[in-house]
């Protein structure tokens, strides 16, 4: 590949990940080939792609991810909304509840919109259909890579059609991007080329998720869009409910290390109404089901390290979820995979070529924040395995004491949630002043065991709210002196 776009891209799946890759591509190339096992040729929004399981639950774009892909389409938050998916501020319009705390309201400036997957990824297709230079090969197999004689480059990948009589074909491209996913067989096709395969990390949470749609009051959180409710290390269960397209509502019930939500009517509503918080199961109370429940389990977050590798053939680029593969309650993988556009995007103009293990090097560093997010999240409930450093500890007391901070602190409560939402590094959170108001802070305050903060329905006045943040700047400034 050179400067100019002379050659040709292949991009192996037709997800979230592979259509952004596509996307960037098309700047650098004469042609883009999306190819992918599905159809891609329905035109239902609500429907789910057997090749993207997870698409039927609960799906987060973080205000980071909404950013990028505003870059990219541009008047697509427009669209959406357009489309009936609502819209509003991360912290001011929903309800964030982590460690057991509700963190209080405030205007993050984290503009968010709440999208079903389906219907976010047939609104990015259809853009990415737009470009005169990109093509979609659907209902196609993928069965390996091509190479030169010395298996130094990749020249393109074997693939079979999903039609009766069909052949093994070849498709030839200078650039292969695995946007694969979960199922990526790239370490074992590096293997039979005669690579090592990347070594992994792998933290096994043991998730299972369940999902149901309902029919509800769009009033029914009090003029929230959405409730998010994280685990805790007494209750390793968690939920999100939240408005999409269509007036509809989306519940998805999590549990982890085996705790996994039923899928019958009344199983199912004892695990909502079992979470820290009631939110969740007095307003799917409130309206019918539109459909069954759903199930999938995430057995574990994986990284491939590729950046480890000493050896990797040039013209392969491996990205999103394939690369990195992480706890779905977190919400963070679409974004992940947009920052990572942006990188491709930023490593292709720069070289004439690119080079994969300079790419490799810059994916690992896009997706350190959310993997240590993940992991230290995921290492705070006593039950998941894995090394608990004394890095660890001490950052997940800190986030912790943190999140009780948040209650009562605005600031703080914002800072996290443009953290949270990849917005802001983590080391943000390391702040002096805010170390100090999260060590002056973030302890329960007496009798709180029991009793719950209130919701946007539940909200104190203005003045009372005026008296408690000058008692709680008041109390603040005393500790700290002491």
């Amino acid at each position: 590949m050179d400067r100019s776009g002379t050659g040709r891209a292949l991009v192996m799946g037709g997800g979230i990940a592979g259509l952004l890759a596509a996307r960037v591509l098309a700047e650098h190339h004469l042609d883009v080939l999306v190819l992918d096992r599905d159809e891609l040729t329905t035109q239902d929004d609500h429907g789910t792609r057997r090749g993207v399981p997870q698409g039927r639950h609960v799906h987060a774009l973080l205000p980071r991810g909404r950013q990028i892909l505003e870059e990219l389409f541009p008047g697509l938050t427009a669209q959406l909304v357009d489309r009936g998916s609502p819209h509003g501020d991360l912290l001011a319009d929903a309800r964030l509840q982590l460690s057991g705390h509700r963190f209080a309201r405030a205007d993050a400036r984290l503009p968010t919109v709440s999208v079903s997957r389906p219907t976010l990824e047939a609104v990015v297709r259809a853009r990415v259909r737009e470009l005169p230079n990109v093509t979609f090969s659907p209902a196609c197999d993928v069965l390996g890579l091509t190479t030169t004689p010395d298996r130094r480059r990749v020249t393109g990948v074997r693939v079979l059609r999903r039609a009766d009589s069909s052949a093994e074909e070849v498709q030839a491209g200078a650039v292969v991007v695995d946007a694969m996913g979960r199922a990526s067989r790239t370490p074992r096709w590096l293997e039979d080329l005669g690579y090592d395969p990347p070594p992994a990390d792998e933290l096994a949470g043991d998730v299972g998720y369940a999902t149901r749609h309902y029919r509800l009051a769009p009033d029914v959180l009090g003029g929230d869009w959405g409730s998010l409710q994280g685990p805790t290390p007494s209750c390793p269960r968690g939920g999100a409910l939240a408005r999409i397209d269509g007036d509809r509502w989306i519940v998805t019930l999590f549990g982890l290390l085996g705790d996994h939500p039923p899928l019958d009517h009344e199983g199912f509503l004892a695990f909502a109404d079992s979470l820290t918080f009631p939110d969740l199961g007095r307003a799917i109370r409130t309206g019918p089901p539109l459909d069954e429940p759903v199930r999938m389990r995430f057995p574990a977050s994986v990284r491939r390290r590729y950046e480890r590798l000493r050896r990797f053939p040039h013209g392969l680029l491996p990205l999103g979820d394939g690369v990195c593969s992480l706890n779905p309650i977190y919400g963070q993988g679409m974004t992940v995979a947009a920052l990572q556009a942006l990188a491709l995007r930023e490593h292709l103009g720069r070289a004439p070529a690119p080079d994969p293990h300079r790419w490799l090097r810059r994916v690992a560093r896009v997706v350190d924040p959310a993997w240590d997010m993940v992991v230290g999240g995921d290492l705070a409930l006593p039950g998941v395995e894995g090394p608990r450093t004394p890095k660890v500890r001490l950052l997940g007391a800190y986030i912790s004491r943190l999140h009780a901070a948040a209650e009562v602190d605005p600031e703080l409560a914002v800072a996290f949630a443009r953290v949270m939402a990849l917005v802001d590094p983590p080391a943000t959170l390391l702040q002096p002043q805010r170390v100090l108001r999260v060590l002056a802070r973030g302890r329960p305050a007496r009798g709180h065991v029991g009793t719950q903060p209130p919701g946007r329905d539940e909200q104190p006045s203005a003045g009372a709210r005026a008296a408690t943040t000058h008692r709680s700047w008041t109390e603040t400034s005393e500790e700290v002196r002491r």
